[in-house]
């Protein structure tokens, strides 16, 4: 009984120091990565258009270097490198409002961010909330509902270089 007590405490020890391990080495990662300079930006949307189409594609083209272009602007430099971003997915939920979430569509948006030879995935959610007048104006919508979520990957884009 006594080494089985044993053996468990210290499976439980072992595990507390790999995650200690994991959070310092992913702020470690953080911290390497909030030493980059950016000279410049590229949006890569063809998995999303070759999967989602246009108009979001091309929505998301648009916003993405631009909204990306004024959170860094502090950090932009000649000297810096070039940060690309690769969308692979957008996805919106029901345009009714999802029942299970208290009326609300989770809309999210995910893929790669690169520079300086390293690149980490990105991805951001926002929450929509379907609205009567929505429904006779859907593109529009739609479009509103893919600004909210570049405007969220940007927040967490910014914050990770």
């Amino acid at each position: 009984m006594m080494s089985t007590r044993g053996f468990a405490r210290r499976a439980v020890i072992a595990a507390c120091a790999a995650i200690a391990f994991v959070v310092a080495a992913g702020g470690q990662n953080a911290l390497a990565l909030s030493d980059f300079t950016v000279r410049d930006i590229r949006v890569d949307v063809s998995p999303l258009r070759a999967t989602a189409g246009d108009p979001t594609a091309t929505w998301v083209e648009q916003e993405l270097p631009r909204r990306l272009a004024q959170a860094l602007a502090g950090r932009l430099t000649p000297k810096g490198g070039t940060l690309v971003v690769r969308i692979d997915t957008l996805t919106l939920g029901p345009n009714s409002g999802a029942t299970i979430h208290g009326g609300s569509s989770p809309d999210n948006i995910g893929g790669v961010a690169m520079i300086g030879g390293r690149q980490w995935p990105v991805r951001a959610t926002s929450t929509y909330y379907a609205s009567p007048i929505d429904q006779t104006m859907i593109e529009q919508s739609n479009h509103y509902r893919v600004s909210q979520l570049v405007q969220a990957l940007v927040f967490w884009l910014s914050r990770d270089l």
